[in-house]
């Protein structure tokens, strides 16, 4: 689809086809306003409201796609950071205990959990997957808080938001906490359907959502503020007396509530923020990661999918950019009601395209939920450790968080003592035999001893068997149609292994 991809471009048209273009544009949004009634029309009345406000947002963001021209950023008009932008974590004082629980009082903990399993090969929400002593993500999440709770005598809610993907498989496990020290709430972000890429119309036939699952999907974290909104609890939450939300991925295992943090937002001598991002220091393993710029006069998150090709290698560069986004986030609420009603929430579109089984290609539009930074007054950054950043998206991940590096301490994973640097090493499996959890799983006998281990690179067919620790350096790569199998009790330090080693019991 050319014309679409010129939009993009910042190609001189001639006129003529610059005025057929808005006029294809014009059409595009006439003809999807079209259909949008008449998936409307075809819902029984008492579900219409609910959907047309869905349906409001996702017009805006279509009309906004159509008008958008290229980059959203300008590279020239990126400004230094001034001082104080980001905040170092070590600079932070700790709050007395006595002033804990009021602090807490004012707090709700906002989860994303709207993903999938899938990319690991599980079935339902990524939030049930087991990650250690089987224990859960959501498991993990509710322990924190409940110790939280119940240490400091508080009541801090927690909020899921869920997908149409992930809401009933989510309802169904939350029943377990029922006897638990903590008040759970559920909200859906949006459903948006998705949008034939030739012909710009949305490809659903009607609004039975779970009946053509593959034509509708949940548009990014960053509709968390309208749908947040949309629910009522936020409005149930500023009545409370609550004053700011911390959001995190579920599946961001060192999102934890900070205390020095939030006591940095209800200090009553400094002016007020009404959103923090936490950023980290980049790695070479982070250059695609989202940075923390100074655009007109503000701080705002600048994504990879925003910068101009030609300046690709500058975002990627550490020294011009030191930090990244680690989707830790901490918003005032009623600074969330306002930007909401004013209708002030501009964050940039995110094209994500995608082919369905049957081969139609298909867009969808998303937004990030820390893109909206820009749109509140007196943001600012805080450089955390690298420890409050542990997302689990891969099995190398969860080979991390499951082995000795970590033990667990209330729900929260507390870095071995015996590693010598706090960084955690750098792990590849390879996709084939490594992907997907359960396969993943079949090939440890037992999760190896990771305490010294730099660097780990495994390719092919390969098993581990009991109590084998690696250090220092080790790749073990098994070529097509080999298979290495690592006897239980081996040290491997340092060490490349390749071609054939297997072990047959007798």
């Amino acid at each position: 689809m050319d014309w679409l991809n010129n939009i993009r471009s910042h190609q001189r048209t001639p006129s003529g086809s610059r005025d057929f273009k808005e006029a294809t544009k014009r059409d595009a949004l006439a003809r999807l306003e079209v259909e949008l009634e008449r998936l409307l029309s075809s819902l029984p009345e008492p579900k219409r409201p609910g959907v047309e406000k869905e349906f409001k947002g996702f017009k805006n963001l279509f009309s906004r796609f159509l008008a958008e021209q290229g980059p959203s950023v300008t590279w020239e008009k990126i400004q230094k950071l001034p001082e104080g932008a980001v905040i170092d974590y070590s600079t932070l004082s700790t709050p007395t205990t006595d002033n804990i629980h009021h602090m807490l009082d004012k707090l709700v903990v906002v989860k994303l959990n709207g993903g999938l399993g899938t990319s690991m090969g599980c079935k339902g929400p990524k939030s049930v997957i087991q990650v250690r002593n089987e224990l859960t993500f959501l498991d993990l999440t509710v322990q924190q808080i409940e110790h939280l709770n119940k240490t400091y005598k508080c009541n801090v809610p927690l909020v899921l938001m869920n997908s149409f993907n992930t809401d009933e498989d989510t309802q169904k496990v939350i029943r377990k906490y029922k006897g638990l020290k903590l008040d759970i709430h559920t909200f859906n972000q949006s459903c948006h359907p998705r949008i034939n890429r030739e012909s710009l119309l949305p490809v659903p036939k009607n609004v039975d959502v779970q009946n053509d699952i593959e034509a509708w999907y949940p548009p990014g974290h960053g509709d968390f503020y309208e749908s947040f909104n949309n629910s009522g609890l936020l409005q149930k939450f500023i009545k409370e007396g609550r004053t700011y939300c911390f959001i995190s991925n579920i599946d961001n295992l060192g999102a934890t509530v900070d205390l020095n943090i939030l006591s940095l937002l209800l200090n009553p001598d400094q002016k007020s923020a009404e959103f923090v991002m936490e950023v980290t220091d980049k790695t070479r393993a982070d250059v695609k990661g989202g940075t923390l710029i100074q655009y007109e006069d503000k701080l705002r998150l600048l994504e990879i999918a925003q910068v101009p090709k030609e300046h690709i290698d500058d975002f990627k560069s550490v020294s011009q950019f030191k930090f990244f986004n680690t989707n830790n986030l901490w918003a005032k609420l009623d600074a969330i009601q306002r930007v909401v009603e004013q209708g002030s929430l501009n964050m940039e579109i995110i094209v994500n395209n995608k082919s369905l089984a049957d081969g139609l290609n298909v867009i969808q539009l998303e937004t990030a939920v820390g893109a909206a930074m820009k749109c509140f007054e007196g943001g600012i950054g805080v450089n955390v450790p690298r420890s409050r950043f542990l997302p689990v998206k891969k099995t190398s991940d969860l080979l991390l968080v499951m082995s000795n590096l970590y033990s667990l301490s209330h729900g929260s994973l507390v870095m071995s003592p015996q590693r010598m640097f706090p960084s955690t090493p750098l792990v590849k499996l390879g996709d084939n035999h490594f992907a997907k959890v359960k396969e993943f799983l079949n090939r440890f006998a037992t999760i190896p001893d990771l305490i010294e281990l730099d660097h780990l690179t495994v390719s092919g067919d390969v098993t581990f068997g009991r109590g084998v620790s690696l250090k220092g350096t080790v790749i073990i790569i098994a070529n097509h149609g080999d298979r290495i199998d690592i006897p239980s009790g081996a040290l491997l330090e340092n060490k490349i292994v390749s071609g054939n080693l297997r072990i047959l019991d007798h």
